[in-house]
């Protein structure tokens, strides 16, 4: 995978409290590209982070209808990965650059 495909397809980390909670099991949660496969964030996480990853497991969150300004409007699509890394490994996503 080049590396421009592979910055692509890993967007942010997410973090929330299930994405704490889930990380004391040795699993991580991105936002990813909506046309990524488990194949591809599979392998950019392993060649980022230079980790081994055990599993990955995808998720489509619709977009939410809200009100702007007394106008109807739509909240982006987003798609997440959870990704479960090998015993005794970890990616610290609070780094800062």
């Amino acid at each position: 995978m080049s590396n421009e495909r592979l910055l692509s397809v890993l967007r942010t980390p997410r973090v929330s409290e299930k994405s704490a909670r889930v990380a004391e099991h040795n699993q991580y949660v991105f936002e990813v590209a909506p046309d990524a496969t488990k194949s591809d964030v599979k392998s950019a996480v392993e060649q980022l982070f230079d980790v081994r990853v055990l599993s990955v497991n995808m998720v489509n969150i619709k977009g939410k209808l809200k009100l702007f300004r007394f106008r109807a409007g739509r909240k982006a699509n987003v798609r997440k990965a959870y990704v479960r890394l090998a015993e005794g490994q970890s990616i610290d996503v609070a780094a800062k650059a």
